[in-house]
Formats: structure tokens, sequence, C-alpha cells
């Protein structure tokens, strides 16, 4: 297949797979379903899944195996963009504001499901044939049973209107305190996994020294740009301070943009993903800053709607749910999912109603707190690429995202309507 052949099928494959998500993701808006259910499924039917079964050489028209390289280059770019942008969201000024609660509850909603995961990797390790040892399986799954999705998380508080309760502001600093956490948790478990044994100890003191100097010295650089005259919000004649409407320039994007690739290359050639270096850079930017804000609408209007889609096809080109066949299967996935949401649901609840919070309250919060979403995929996508974990387990896995996502809504709708019965 040539250059030109292979470009068409990847512009089919995108066209395709962003129309069905849009479509699929407005039916689930109506339903009170976040819209990247949909968007997520899409891939998935267009996939060996549904389509493949159904019309082989659809499937193999649309999303050939030829485009998978093709399809992955877009896929990664668009994540390491996507998570750039939700650095830039993380708020850390509130950490502090809010005192210990959220650290608390953003620990146990961590520790619990951690902990859940790594006792389920002792059952499950025995399955993964050839795969990696169990101090990686079991760092990983302790992992990718610990995510919560910040974006959906925030999307789904947005449409029921609780962003600026303080239900819906604790919410947002404990997801966002736990991703962070996560994603840490998330580079040992790849730098492990990366790395020979005796090589690992390298790999975690490299993430050390990364990380200092992001903070010692990359931060105070930030802050000394972003306060200079020509980023900076400058007083206007009439001593008026303009708000944050003032667009942003190409070069001050670029800027951004070179910096966020050099801090991905620094830790993928570490060994812990180059997704982990866009994070920490994008938090490493003020959240409130007029570059912050701007540049996390701009890299939204086109992730989230053309690169992440690719994502959406490459991971339902290897989401191969014929791989769960027989009870014993599905039994083990419906454990899978009940680790998860008992561990993830549990333990932000416990904990929230340890830090004084109301019984109900505390359950929304486990419930918001058990969304896994987009986040989830990125890190089963992560295992994959590293052989962490077989495809009969990774389409496990998703199942479990998918269904802890969707089960959000219908959980805090029966809380609220319990509340107004009272």
């Amino acid at each position: 297949m040539n250059l030109d052949v292979i470009l068409w099928h990847v512009l089919l494959a995108l066209a395709a797979v962003v129309a069905l998500g849009q479509l699929l993701g407005r039916l689930f808006r109506l339903v009170g379903q976040p819209p990247v259910i949909g968007e997520v499924l899409a891939g998935i039917l267009l996939g060996p899944s549904l389509l493949g079964r159904i019309s082989p050489e659809a499937q193999s028209y649309i999303l050939p195996a030829e485009i998978v390289p093709a399809l992955y280059v877009i896929a990664q770019l668009g994540v390491i963009l996507y998570l750039l942008a939700i650095g830039l969201e993380l708020n850390t000024e509130s950490l502090a504001r809010m005192g210990t609660a959220p650290l608390v509850i953003s620990l146990a909603g961590i520790a619990v499901p951690f902990a859940l995961g790594v006792l389920l990797a002792l059952g499950l390790h025995s399955q993964e044939q050839g795969g990696p040892s169990l101090l990686v399986f079991a760092l990983f799954l302790g992992v990718a049973l610990s995510i919560t999705a910040f974006p959906v998380l925030a999307r789904i508080l947005s449409d029921r209107g609780l962003t600026r309760t303080s239900l819906g502001q604790l919410a947002l600093v404990c997801a966002a305190a736990g991703d962070a956490i996560a994603w840490c948790l998330l580079a040992i478990a790849t730098g492990v996994a990366k790395a020979q044994v005796g090589d690992a100890v390298s790999t975690l003191a490299w993430t050390t020294g990364y990380l200092l100097v992001m903070w010692l010295v990359v931060r105070p650089l930030v802050g000394r740009w972003l306060a200079s005259p020509e980023i900076a919000a400058e007083p206007t004649k009439n001593g008026a301070v303009p708000n944050h409407t003032v667009p942003i320039s190409p070069a001050q994007i670029g800027v951004v943009m070179v910096a966020v690739l050099v801090s991905a290359l620094a830790t993928e050639w570490i060994g812990i993903h180059a997704l982990f270096g866009a994070f920490v850079l994008g938090a490493l930017i003020p959240h409130d800053s007029p570059l912050a804000e701007q540049l996390g609408k701009h890299i939204e209007n086109v992730v989230v709607v053309l690169m992440l889609p690719a994502f959406f096809a490459f991971t339902g080109l290897r989401t191969e749910l014929g791989l769960i066949s027989g009870w014993q299967d599905w039994l083990l996935c419906g454990l899978i999912i009940a680790v998860a949401t008992v561990g993830k649901f549990g333990g932000t609840l416990v904990a929230a109603r340890w830090m004084g919070q109301s019984w109900r309250d505390s359950a929304a919060l486990g419930a918001l707190m058990n969304t896994r979403g987009l986040m989830e995929l990125i890190v089963l996508n992560v295992g994959l690429d590293l052989g962490i974990i077989s495809p009969r387990l990774y389409a496990m896995l998703v199942i479990m995202a998918l269904v802890t996502t969707v089960a959000t809504a219908p959980i805090l709708q029966w809380i609220e309507r319990g509340k107004r019965t009272v």
C-alpha cells in the first residue's frame, strides 16, 4: 500500500469514527451520559468486535491493518496534547486552600483500589502467558483500577450544574490530585517495565532528577516568562487591567509546543512514557494565566474533535470482545468491574465520611471518583504497548472503564432523588 492509499484510508477512518462518534455522543448526552462514551464506542463498533464480525471486508477497508502505524502516531500526538490540556487545568493552589480533606480523600481513593488491584493481580498473573513479572503486572493493574477521568468528571459536574457547589469543587480537586498521584504511579510502573531489574533504580533516579529540574528550574522560568510584558496583562490608559480575552500569539503557542515536545522526549528517553512529560509541563503553567486558559481551549477544540478519534479508532482496532468467551471469562470481567468499583467508590466514600462529609455527599464523591473514561483507555494502551497485559485482559479492562463511567450519572441521579425526598 503506497503513501497516497494510506492517506486515503487514514482520512476515511478519521471521517468515519468522528461522524459515528458525534452521532453516538449526542445520543448518549440525551440520556444523561457523557458524550465520550459514544465516541469510545464508535471506535469499538468500527473495529473487529462488531463491524469485523458483520462485514470483515468493510472493516478492513475502513480500518485496514496497513494504517495502524499512521493511526498510532496521530493518536499518540493527540493524547500528548490532551495530557498537556489536563495539566493546564490542574489547580495546585486549590489543594492548599481546601486543607487536608482533598489530599486524604484522593489518597484513599488511590490506595484502596490500588491495593485491591495488586491482590487481583496475584490471581490473574498466571493467566497472562508470556507476560511481565508479577511486580510489573501488579503495579500496572493497581494503577489501572485507581484512575479517575478528570475531564469526564468535570463534564458530568457541569452538565448537572454542580461545578460551583462545595461538592463539585471538592470533587474536582480530589480528581486532579488523584490523577497526579496515579500518573506518578504509572510512571513508576512503566519505568520498571521498560528497564531491566538492574536498571529500574536508574530509571527512578532519572525520573526524580527530571521532576526536580522541572520544579526548580523550568517552573521559575515559566513564571518569569508569563510575567514578561509581551505575555502579562498590562494596564490600559485608564488604569484597568484587561481580562483574559486578549488573544495569545502563535509565537507563544509555538514556545509551549516546543517545550511540551521536549518534555515528552525527556520522559520517553528516561523510559516512563512521553505522556507523563506532557502532563508535567502543563501542570507547571498556572491554570489561571491567560496562556493556560486560552491554550487549553485551542487544544481542546482540535484535539478532542479530530485527533482523539484517531485514538478511539486505534483503541477499537485493539479491542476484540470476541476474546472474552465462555462464562468464566465474563465472570472474571464482572469480578474486575466489582473490584474496581468497590475499591474506588468504597475507598472514597469512607475517607470522605471520615473527613466530615455527609453520607450522601460521600456517596456522590465515590460515584464521581469511579468515573474512568478516556484516561483509563490511555493507561490501558500504555500497558498493551509494553506487553504488560494481554489483548484479552485489555478488552476486559476496556469494558470495566465503560461500565464504571456509564454508572456514574444514574448513581448521582439516584442520590439526588433520595435527597429531594428526605
